[in-house]
């Protein structure tokens, strides 16, 4: 084997195998769900990153495939290597051009799916005075948001007579958070990657720690304006509301754990120092792989 390749090999197996299982079952992620979800993208990008360098080397076992200042030197016109330049290229496409159609095609189908839905919102939806959110008439008590170019909360009569005065603030405000974050669009990127790269437990983690950890995140900003009580028992009444799958709703099945980090004790004191330190220890797997590709 070439012993150029076992960095890029040993980093894509601890990027796309072992971290992921740790950064899963790790505590602190629940206490920084941003930091979290920075770490799963770095993690994707070190996978896809690795996986790229290993088939590089795969396919140009010559002294070009050793080192990635000479794969890109390789593809300057003035060095006439065309066939290594055409080749690096075509490897290099070849892996990034599935993900990139993935995620853009999953954030066009949800914005289709969104602006389908909105238009019939404004035909069965309605307004009410002091409710900054537009009013479904519906038994069950949903609350849920559409982001876009034209963001809107939406909340079903049923959640607005079950909702206290200060469980409805708690429930608009963690939508609003939502539209505010731009959650829709890591959502959109890990459920892209969990689609090619379905398999693979970084993708299959990503795809599921994702979109609770935006959650989260939206519960964090609600509980600068709202009291942690009311989120919880706003929470309580509305988990087992169903709602459409291109929005990003208050209930749904992750409530439970989330009242549990509401009301529950204290986790971490430093979070996000905690998850700094992990952080830097899963991306140790690149300073081998740096120093293989990079070398000067």
């Amino acid at each position: 084997m070439n012993h150029h390749l076992l960095p890029p090999l040993v980093t894509a197996l601890v990027s796309g195998g072992l971290a992921p299982a740790l950064l899963a079952r790790s505590a602190w992620t629940q206490h920084a769900p941003r930091l979290a979800a920075t770490a799963w993208a770095a993690l994707g990008v070190l996978f896809t990153g690795a996986a790229g360098a290993m088939l590089s080397q795969l396919l140009l076992p010559s002294p070009t495939g050793h080192f990635l200042l000479s794969l890109l030197a390789a593809c300057r016109p003035w060095t006439g290597d065309s066939a290594d330049a055409g080749l690096v290229l075509v490897v290099m496409a070849a892996l990034v051009a599935p993900l990139a159609t993935a995620v853009t095609r999953s954030i066009r189908s949800s914005r289709r799916r969104r602006h389908r839905h909105a238009s019939t919102l404004h035909l069965v939806g309605r307004r009410v005075r002091g409710i900054p959110a537009t009013v479904l008439d519906h038994d069950s008590p949903v609350a849920y948001c559409l982001p876009g170019r034209s963001p809107q909360v939406v909340v079903t009569s049923g959640a607005l007579r079950t909702l206290t005065r200060p469980q409805l603030s708690a429930v608009l405000a963690h939508e609003w958070a939502h539209i505010k974050g731009r959650h829709h669009l890591p959502v959109a990127a890990a459920e892209a990657f969990g689609a090619v790269l379905g398999p693979l437990p970084l993708a299959r983690h990503m795809r599921a720690q994702v979109p609770f950890l935006m959650e989260l995140a939206a519960d964090d900003r609600t509980l600068r304006r709202c009291s942690p009580e009311a989120l919880a028992a706003a929470l309580y009444v509305m988990a087992a509301g169903r709602a459409p799958r291109e929005t990003l709703a208050a209930g749904g099945p992750s409530a439970a754990l989330r009242i549990r980090r509401l009301v529950g004790p204290r986790g971490p004191q430093h979070p996000v120092v905690r998850g700094l330190f992990w952080l830097f220890v899963w991306a140790a797997p690149a300073v081998p792989l740096l120093l293989a590709c990079c070398s000067l």
